[in-house]
């Protein structure tokens, strides 16, 4: 049954949360009438989750932050009333697990803000130089491989660091991600602090659970892997840790140039000896605080992190595209959607999301499908949902459920389920349409009946910033201004082999140099490669190394990296979902601010 939504809108808050949203109010107020600087209205803007738009203007995106993914049924209910009232019909999923809302206007944030408020949810340091979003494996307290479920801690860290005074105004952004295995699904290994559970022997014989702390790693134009505090961290000992690491950071990050000001340069400066002794020195004498966080967070302790169990049932492989041949279309979306753990017997599925969007009537019938089904729903760092504690008589009325919302397709997280970053649609800092490209690539692999192909990730980016994460992929593409018989045109760096899981991360190599308009015949012949030569289990990196390595691929691609005359083909020269002649524009970068 759907909410009634005035009423929701209309409920009292948090008094807390209802000074800050009419502070907000009123700081827009003195904006618009001209009465309050640009400068300081830009950091409570950020600060707030409020972010610019390459259109200029009024135009904003709202970040809504969505702690290790989690949400609710009343969540998405006014998730959608927002997207059909205040934006333009559709939300978008982000690698961070945010909602993001595009072209609201201004004067229309605030109550946007209340409105999310309303049901518990806040875009309340989604942005500026803040503890961002806390990220989570999104199988957490469902997957078999677990040592401990990392959803409470999650949820602690996310509502310790909210509106702390330490974590308002950092050199930098700050990134907190959570993995409950070595798998590391949560994608510990490029974030400020990465936090991966783990487990080590006691004296007696017992097996004591913790976690395993990864600092200082980073994306961006200048990719830095996270490396590991120490061996150990105990659960009593876990929320001071990450504190004194964030104040270490604060400390000692950079304040004078924003471009070298996240945590990973700090290992540049000092060395990650140092920087683990100052931690390590914040952490021995943070008991001293008057808000000290140590000890096992009440939250943690009323909910339990009991690991769901052992044992996982593994599909038939996926690798060729003949797997799904002459299947039914249950079967098909079966097989590739659906994760069981064969100890624990857990069932979860896959909701596929075409590009990480999701419009008004898909977040109203996941609403349903959540209440009507009794299940969780976790947004994945794919730009997907995963809907969990499923039993298998569910499966067939999900599935059906799953056509009307066209959110069905098998092959989410797989090589058709293409991450990519909003691109030049609304980024300022984008130099190309990286969406477009996805949806391109969605179209050629489909076409070439390859999209159901597993153990293959293509990820994009607009621009060098890493937002689509193009260096973790198998696949990856950065794009970049390309210049041919005089003329601007758009094109792609494609990188081959990157990785992030078992506590470890490969960075992809570069490969090759593609227009924008070939980017997905290169994807179609590397993805069809892979499927037709790699062996039993054999990984994409494996498969990759033992064909040469990136360089010998990339060679194999040369021949795409041609630009015909603009009489000859003028398209190579207007990028996806545009009308004319491509222009690289670039505008005030409100990521470094």
């Amino acid at each position: 049954m759907a909410i009634n939504l005035e009423e929701l809108r209309a409920r009292p808050l948090d008094p807390e949360v209802d000074d800050e949203i009419v502070r907000f109010a009123t700081a827009v107020d003195e904006y618009l009438a001209g009465d309050l600087d640009e400068d300081v209205f830009r950091v409570r803007r950020l600060t707030q989750g409020i972010y610019g738009q390459r259109q200029g203007g009024t135009n904003q995106m709202v970040r809504v932050k969505i702690p290790y993914g989690r949400v609710d049924a009343e969540q998405l209910e006014m998730l959608a009333s927002i997207s059909e009232t205040n934006s333009r019909g559709w939300g978008h999923l982000t690698t961070r697990q945010n909602v993001q809302f595009h072209f609201v206007e201004l004067r229309d944030t605030p109550e946007v803000l209340r409105a999310i408020a309303s049901v518990g949810l806040t875009s309340r340091e989604a942005c500026g130089d803040t503890v961002r979003n806390v990220a989570g494996c999104h199988l957490a307290g469902a997957c078999p491989f677990e040592v401990l479920d990392i959803s409470p801690w999650a949820e602690a860290t996310y509502q310790w660091f909210l509106r702390n005074p330490i974590s308002q105004r950092l050199p930098r952004k700050f990134k907190i991600n959570f993995s409950g295995c070595a798998t590391d699904c949560g994608q510990a290994m490029f974030n400020d602090v990465g936090v991966i559970a783990v487990s080590r022997p006691n004296e007696d014989g017992t097996v004591e659970p913790g976690f395993r702390i990864f600092l200082a790693g980073g994306l961006g134009a200048n990719p830095h892997p996270a490396q590991a505090l120490e061996e150990f961290t105990s659960r009593d000992d876990l929320l001071a840790t990450i504190e004194a690491t964030l104040r270490t950071f604060d400390h000692f990050g950079n304040r004078d140039n924003k471009l070298r000001a996240r945590m990973k340069w700090l290992v540049d400066t000092m060395g990650i000896d140092e920087l683990r002794e100052r931690i390590f020195k914040e952490r021995k004498f943070l008991g001293a605080s008057a808000t000290y966080p140590g000890g096992v967070p009440e939250i943690v302790t009323e909910t339990g992190d009991a690991p769901a169990g052992m044992g996982t049932t593994v599909p038939a492989d996926t690798g060729a595209p003949i797997e799904f041949s002459g299947l039914d279309p249950f079967r098909r979306w079966e097989l590739a959607n659906v994760v069981r753990g064969r100890a624990n017997g857990t069932v979860s599925a896959y909701a596929h999301c075409k590009l990480g969007d999701i419009t008004t009537e898909q977040f109203r019938l996941l609403a349903n499908i959540q209440r009507d089904f009794d299940v969780e729903i976790r947004i994945t760092n794919r730009q997907n949902f995963v809907l969990r504690g499923l039993t298998e008589d569910q499966l067939p009325g999900l599935y059906d459920r799953l056509v009307t919302a066209d959110m069905h397709r098998p092959g989410a997280e797989m090589a058709r389920d293409v991450v990519s970053c909003p691109g030049a649609d609304t980024c300022n800092l984008a130099v190309t349409q990286s969406r477009g490209l996805a949806a391109d690539i969605d179209r050629a692999l489909a076409e070439a009946g390859l999209a159901e192909v597993g153990g293959v990730r293509v990820n994009i980016s607009g621009c060098t910033n890493s937002c689509g994460q193009h260096h973790i992929a198998d696949i990856g593409f950065m794009g970049f201004e390309r210049r041919a018989h005089g003329r601007a045109a758009p094109g792609y760096q494609m990188l081959l082999g990157g990785r992030v899981g078992e506590m470890e991360i490969q960075f992809g190599d570069k490969a090759t140099k593609v227009p924008a308009k070939t980017a997905s015949t290169a994807v179609v012949r590397v993805v069809g490669q892979f499927a037709g030569e790699r062996t039993a289990g054999e990984t994409f990196r494996d498969w990759l190394d033992r064909s040469g390595g990136a360089a010998k691929v990339g060679a194999s691609l040369k021949d795409l990296d041609v630009f015909p005359t603009p009489e000859e083909n003028p398209d190579f020269y207007v990028d996806f979902d545009e009308t004319g002649p491509y222009v690289s524009q670039v505008g005030e970068s409100e990521c470094a601010t």
